[in-house]
Order: structure tokens, then C-alpha cells, then sequence
């Protein structure tokens, strides 16, 4: 190779060296950029010159032209990319379902300054001393406002839970909205990495990057899988479903319930329509994201996501006490629709409890004026002027499909203008002791299950407490499995930062190699350039 040829070899050296010095600063300067990867540069050989041919020889003769540089590339892992956002996906699943529990103590726990137990509870010592004396006003009075505290107190608790599900709902849209958006900047940053790659010449690695840290977070809310073709560009299902193509969005829709506001996400290019009444009605089962049927489970992948648990936690409805009541309940529904979900489960047995209270006190007033009447037509005894047993517990609507719900109640207002007209005192003038025993058996009798799964019987008094201790211990269930879940995300993510994350020691490490490389590169031409000045000065004389 001539002289003049080796001042090429030198500059290519001072060329890739300079890149990679770039390179390293660029490295430095973002090490704590969140979601940044780190860059490496390859080198190539540039092609040689064959000075001679010869048969025998084991190789060509030949001289390098230096070194090139190849391209910058990310340095990541697909497999921990993988693993990572799965687990994350996880690990917001049953954080979700964390936080609504606690929200769920909280209602129960304190509730306007006052626990829904105390009001229970004043309720049964209201009954206990009207069965001492139940002739006496102010033990008549003291029942009836106790009734009153405790319906009160039960509309508040309801309402608690279903202003839970209306949070939860407005949270469901803010996701399903927030997918979109990444879903319209994932088809942006496709297109401009395809434009910029699609030379061959450039990595567009900052917008691969951010398009990282946006699966990242897409991973989050729901199950995702994803793939990058040959131009670089990225498509991704979410929960199975083509959400993203090359320079397309398949959006997620909204579907509102106009009985109750609840939005059912759903997608559009699989959404059908059915006619009824004339109106064209969308059919949800074959278009919505997430089948509120599917149990929860790992080994399927159905406990991924926020989304999913946001749904899952709000249900469907407003449940009532008919999706556990013995005399009502449909068990393969309940087991299907109800249970897997926490706010309508709960909604379900404390409505249950509810109208377990109002109906067996009106049952226990009936029956004695009943009875009161079989022995004496003529008896007046716990009755109205119209002939009709006192109840103190009416319902608004009175709609059997609705019952005896916790929003269908309200407290018998003559009882309260007047509580002296459950007077208790029968025809012979003698206190009806009989009536106060039933009373107190309303709610010591232990006849009552939590839902149709559970076989252990409670009396009222006791199916609060075990309703507040099934929540508790469902809390402290998802608590454990989401603190395990957190130290399995961060296992994951310090391994892909192994791979990632940029050292600044490794960096200056590199950097220092790369200023060698660039000295040697520097003097190598030195040398040359001596050389053939020394040449051209001996060679002028």
C-alpha cells in the first residue's frame, strides 16, 4: 500500500474512533434518562486490497483499508423485555385490586364518623330493652329510631359501594382512553422509524426508545403481545386482539349502560348489531376486550392488567341480596357473574343482610297481629285503622323484582310520628313477651350463609362480622400476592437494567479505550505524514 493509501487507514481510525466517542457521551449523558437503552457501536473491516494471486499460497497477499463504522444499536433483551412486562401487567392487576379493597375497609371501618356495626348493634340492645319493658314509650320510641339509624346508616354503606363502582368506571374510561393514545404514538413513531431506517444507513434508536417505554406502560394495562418486521415497524395484539398495525390503530370503544353508566369496553371492527323493537342495539358478547366470565387465574394470563382488574372489581351492576338469598339465588350465575367480582359480591351480601333485618322484624309484627286475630276476629292489636299489620319497614317501589332492597326501603312514618302504637300489650292487658322472644330471635337465629358457596351458618349479628373478616382476608390475600408480585417486577427489571441500564464506569471505561484508540489512530498518521515529508524533502534535494 502506498503512503498516501495509509493516511486513509489512519482516518478511518479517527472516524470510528470519534463515533464511538459520540456514542459513549451520548451513553453518559442519558444514564438517567428513564426508559433510555443503552447504545453500542459496531465496527467493520473496509474490504482489502489482493496485491498478488498465487496458486500455492495458503491465502491472498493482501493490504487493509482500515475500519468503518457499522451502525449504533440498542443492546436489549427481547426474552427479559418479555418477562418484564408481563409481571408488570401482573403486578398492576392485584395492586388494583389492593388499593379497592382498602377503599372497602375504609367504607366499612368508619363512615361518616360513625361504623355501620355501632348502628347494628344499638339495634339489638334497642330490642333487648323493649323486651324488658315493651309496653314503655320510651323503649318504643328507642326501637323505632334505632330502625330508623340503622337503615340510614345501610343506605349510606350501599351507597358507599356503588359510588366505589362509579369511581372505578370513570377510571375504566380513563384507561381505555389512555390506550388509545399510546396506540395513536406507537403508529406515529412506526412511521417515523421506518422513514428514517429505511436507508439502511441510521438506527432511529431515541424513537425506539420511547416506543419502548410506551409498550412498557401498554403493558400495565392489559395483555399484550407484539412483534417488529424487517422495516423496523411494530404490530401489537392486546389481549389477543390486533390492536396496532403498521400505520393503523384499531381502537377501543366505549359502550355506556344506560340503566347504570357502566362503560363496557369493546372493539369496533369486530362489533355486531341486532334489531330489537325496531332499534339497533350493538351485540356486546361478540366484540367486548374482556369476558367477565373467564376465572382468574395465572396459568392462563387472565390476572393481567389494570384494566381487567378495574372491570373485574366494578362488575357489571348494582347487585342485590337476590344474587345470594337461598330463596332466589341462581348459583351457576352467582358463581359466573358475581363472586370473582368484589364490589358486587359485597353489594350483594350486605343487601342480603339488609333485607334479612327489615323483612323477619315486619314478619315477627305480622304474625303477631296475625295470631292476635286468629283468636279474636274483632282484635285490633299491632294494626292500622285500615285493618293492616303495622310494618315497620315499607318498601318505595312495590315491585317483588325489586324486594326489599337497600334502596327500596324506607321507615314506616306513622311508626315514627307515633311509636307508642306498637304498643305490645295484649287484649288481657298482659305484656306480649311472646312477640319480644321472636324479636330477639331475629337476630340471634343462625340461619344465614354469606353467599351459596359457604355451608357455615350465622346469625345476623354475626354475618357482619364475617362479612368484614371474608374482606379482610381477601385483602390481605391480594396484599400478599401483590407484595410477592412487586419483588418479581423488580427482579426482572434489575436484570434487563443488566442489559439496558447504563454504568457510567463501564461507560468511562469505554470512553478512555476509545481515546486511545483515536491517540493511535492520530499518531499512526503522524508517522505517515513524516514519513513521506522526509521522502519529498530527500527526493526535492
Amino acid at each position: 500500500m502506498s503512503l498516501f493509501g495509509s493516511l486513509y487507514v489512519g482516518a478511518s481510525g479517527l472516524q470510528t474512533s470519534q463515533n464511538a466517542l459520540n456514542t459513549t457521551a451520548h451513553n453518559m449523558a442519558n444514564v438517567d434518562t428513564t426508559g433510555y437503552t443503552r447504545q453500542q457501536i459496531l465496527f467493520g473491516t473496509r474490504s482489502y486490497n489482493i496485491l498478488s494471486v498465487n496458486a500455492s499460497s495458503v491465502a491472498y497477499q493482501q493490504t487493509g483499508l482500515g475500519v468503518y463504522y457499522s451502525q449504533t444499536r440498542q443492546v436489549r433483551d427481547e426474552f427479559l423485555d418479555k418477562t418484564y412486562r408481563k409481571e408488570s401487567g401482573r403486578s398492576a392487576f392485584y395492586e388494583t385490586n389492593t388499593q379497592v379493597i382498602e377503599e372497602v375497609e375504609d367504607l366499612f371501618g368508619e363512615f361518616q364518623g360513625a361504623e355501620f356495626s355501632e348502628a347494628l348493634e344499638n339495634l339489638w340492645t334497642a330490642i333487648e330493652e323493649l323486651a324488658k319493658d315493651p309496653c314503655k314509650a320510651t323503649n318504643q320510641n328507642l326501637f323505632v329510631t334505632r330502625s330508623k339509624e340503622f337503615l340510614q346508616r345501610a343506605l349510606l354503606v350501599y351507597q358507599g359501594l356503588s359510588d366505589q363502582q362509579d369511581n372505578l368506571n370513570t377510571q375504566v374510561k380513563a384507561d381505555v382512553e389512555t390506550l388509545n393514545k399510546y396506540g395513536e404514538q406507537l403508529v406515529e413513531i412506526n412511521k417515523q422509524i421506518m422513514k428514517i431506517e429505511t436507508g439502511g444507513t441510521e438506527n432511529a434508536n431515541d424513537l425506539r426508545d420511547k416506543r419502548n417505554q410506551i409498550l412498557d406502560e401498554m403493558a400495565k394495562l392489559g395483555d399484550i403481545s407484539y412483534s417488529e418486521d424487517i422495516y423496523g415497524v411494530v404490530t401489537v395484539r392486546f389481549e389477543g386482539v390486533d390492536f396496532i398495525r403498521s400505520d393503523s390503530i384499531n381502537k377501543i370503544e366505549l359502550y355506556q349502560d344506560k340503566t347504570t353508566g357502566f362503560y363496557t369496553p369493546y372493539w369496533s371492527q369486530l362489533a355486531n348489531y341486532k334489531t330489537v323493537n325496531g332499534e339497533k342495539v350493538l351485540d356486546l358478547e361478540a366484540s367486548r376486550v374482556y369476558d367477565p366470565t373467564q376465572t382468574i387465574s395465572s396459568d392462563m394470563n387472565t390476572d393481567i392488567g389494570s384494566m381487567r382488574a378495574l372491570l373485574l372489581a366494578r362488575g357489571e351492576k348494582r347487585a342485590t341480596y337476590q344474587e345470594v338469598d337461598p330463596a332466589t339465588v341462581d348459583i351457576e350465575n352467582y358463581n359466573t357473574n358475581i363472586s370473582q367480582s368484589l364490589l358486587m359480591n359485597i353489594q350483594a351480601e350486605f343487601d342480603y343482610l339488609i333485607k334479612s333485618v327489615t323483612t323477619k322484624i315486619n314478619e315477627v309484627l305480622k304474625n303477631a297481629a296475625e295470631e292476635a286475630t286468629l283468636s279474636d276476629p274483632s282484635s285490633t292489636y299491632l294494626r292500622d285503622e285500615d285493618g293492616k299489620p303495622y310494618q315497620l319497614f315499607e318498601m318505595i317501589a312495590n315491585d317483588d323484582a325489586v324486594g326489599f332492597t337497600v334502596g327500596n326501603i324506607v321507615i314506616n312514618e306513622d311508626l315514627v310520628a307515633e311509636p307508642a302504637l306498637l304498643s305490645f300489650r295484649l287484649k288481657d292487658g298482659t305484656e306480649d313477651k311472646a312477640t319480644m322472644q321472636k324479636l330477639l330471635d331475629v337476630l340471634s337465629d343462625e340461619s344465614y350463609t354469606l353467599n351459596p358457596n359457604l355451608k357455615t351458618k350465622t346469625n345476623l349479628m354475626k354475618y357482619y362480622s364475617s362479612l368484614i373478616s371474608q374482606v379482610s382476608n381477601t385483602g390481605e390475600a391480594n396484599k400478599e400476592i401483590a407484595a410477592a408480585q412487586v419483588n418479581t417486577v423488580n427482579e426482572a427489571f434489575a436484570a434487563r437494567e443488566q442489559v439496558v441500564g447504563v454504568f457510567s464506569d463501564e461507560e468511562m471505561e469505554f470512553m478512555i479505550k476509545f481515546q486511545n484508540a483515536y491517540n493511535a489512530s492520530s499518531r499512526y498518521i503522524n508517522v505517515i505524514n513524516e514519513m513521506i515529508e522526509h521522502i519529498i524533502s530527500t527526493l526535492g534535494r
